[in-house]
């Protein structure tokens, strides 16, 4: 299995893979154009044939958050290691970017805990968060886990969260204190 940056001919085996998904209601439905425009978010994983496994996205909200998205792992190779290698990828690539924080939302908290997350309060994300949301099926009555790890050097509860994620400011909003 090799894990690389996603390419512009990989987007409708990355289509293919979060369609499954979001046909059962678990991803959100992402478009080809959708996809094509973000496509430097993303990572895949291929086989020995270069066949695209499962994919993963990075996107940044702040100079030290962001969030791990749209991972979706082929299901004849569930449990192989696929998910688990594209979520360690995605840490890889967030701390070259020095980003401290990553956070996911998710309908498998265990398997993400596995990776080094802990589960918060959604209602402690910041509200920017939530414009993709609202195009859920599932909206408002979502049942997603929240979960986040950071390599900020004090270790991360839900209330450090809520104080940290987004600090009031005089004219607006300000990045996250991680």
């Amino acid at each position: 299995m090799n894990i690389r940056p996603a390419r512009v001919g990989d987007v409708p085996a990355i289509h293919d893979l979060i369609r499954t998904f979001a046909d059962r209601k678990l991803m959100i439905r992402r478009s080809l154009g959708e996809l094509y425009e973000s496509i430097r978010e993303f990572l895949v994983a291929t086989d020995e044939a270069g066949q695209v496994l499962g994919c993963v996205a990075l996107h940044v909200f702040w100079e030290d958050l962001a969030e791990l998205k749209c991972l979706a792992v082929s299901e004849t190779v569930q449990g192989h290691g696929v998910g688990r290698n594209l979520v360690a990828a995605s840490w890889d690539a967030s701390r070259e970017l020095e980003i401290q924080t990553l956070f996911t939302l998710t309908y498998v908290p265990d398997f993400f805990e596995k990776c080094g997350y802990h589960r918060i309060e959604k209602a402690d994300l910041p509200h920017k968060i939530w414009n993709e949301c609202v195009r859920c099926p599932l909206f408002p009555n979502c049942t997603e886990v929240a979960l986040i790890r950071s390599s900020a050097s004090e270790p991360l509860t839900a209330a450090s969260a809520a104080e940290g994620i987004v600090t009031r400011v005089a004219g607006g909003l300000q990045s996250p204190r991680f």
